[in-house]
């Protein structure tokens, strides 16, 4: 399924009130339960190789997964989505991949957590956070439905391990209209248009 087509079935979803919502409710708790198998996958590193298609996230059951931007975020999907949404909306889709890869790439990786929504909040609870938009004190609900359905779909292929890591294992970037003092500590491994992309000289985080 294209990306127009997509968007056309999350609009649906969006106007045919509780009756489809009752119907999408099977397809979001098999997509769910996807991720959640993907996810341990993932953090424990064991393979590289894309999902097999019997076990990947489909196009239809990803945009199941929080069609109002919404939900609590509690689900490797939504979690994911709603990141790849806060950090680069509007920007170019390499940029949106960007941040879906250096999640990815923190997740079981050693100073990070063990699930995408822990690796997505940490140092919340110190004000210190990873990930600027869970900490900036706004409404984290979706606002554009095209953009937050082009997140989900890259969120399930970086779930699915299709999605090329055009950052070469980053696990830090910024924004480049600022200069943190951090990334003088660290190696540049790629850049989009509107990311700088990094990681620690020997591999470890910081």
């Amino acid at each position: 399924m294209g990306f127009k087509g997509v968007v056309v079935c999350l609009a649906l979803t969006l106007s045919c009130g509780p009756a489809l919502a009752a119907e999408q409710a099977p397809i979001q708790e098999k997509a769910e339960a996807k991720a959640q198998v993907l996810e341990e996958k993932a953090a424990d590193k064991v393979s590289a190789a894309p999902a097999p298609k019997s076990q990947a996230i489909t196009p239809t059951e990803v945009q199941a997964v929080d069609p109002a931007g919404a939900a609590p975020l509690d689900d490797p999907i939504t979690c994911l989505a709603r990141s790849i949404y806060w950090e680069a909306k509007g920007k170019d889709t390499a940029d949106m991949e960007g941040v879906a890869s250096v999640v990815m790439n923190r997740l079981g990786h050693d100073g990070f957590p063990g699930t995408v929504c822990e690796v997505v909040k940490q140092g919340s609870q110190t004000k210190s956070c990873q990930f600027s938009w869970w900490c900036d004190g706004r409404p984290d609900q979706v606002k554009e439905d095209a953009e937050y359905a082009l997140a989900k779909e890259i969120a399930a292929k970086a779930l699915n391990r299709q999605l090329t890591d055009r950052t070469h294992g980053a696990l830090y970037f910024h924004d480049r209209n600022v200069h943190p003092s951090w990334a003088n500590e660290y190696r540049k491994t790629a850049e989009t248009a509107k990311f700088l992309f990094y990681k620690p000289a020997g591999g470890d985080a910081r």
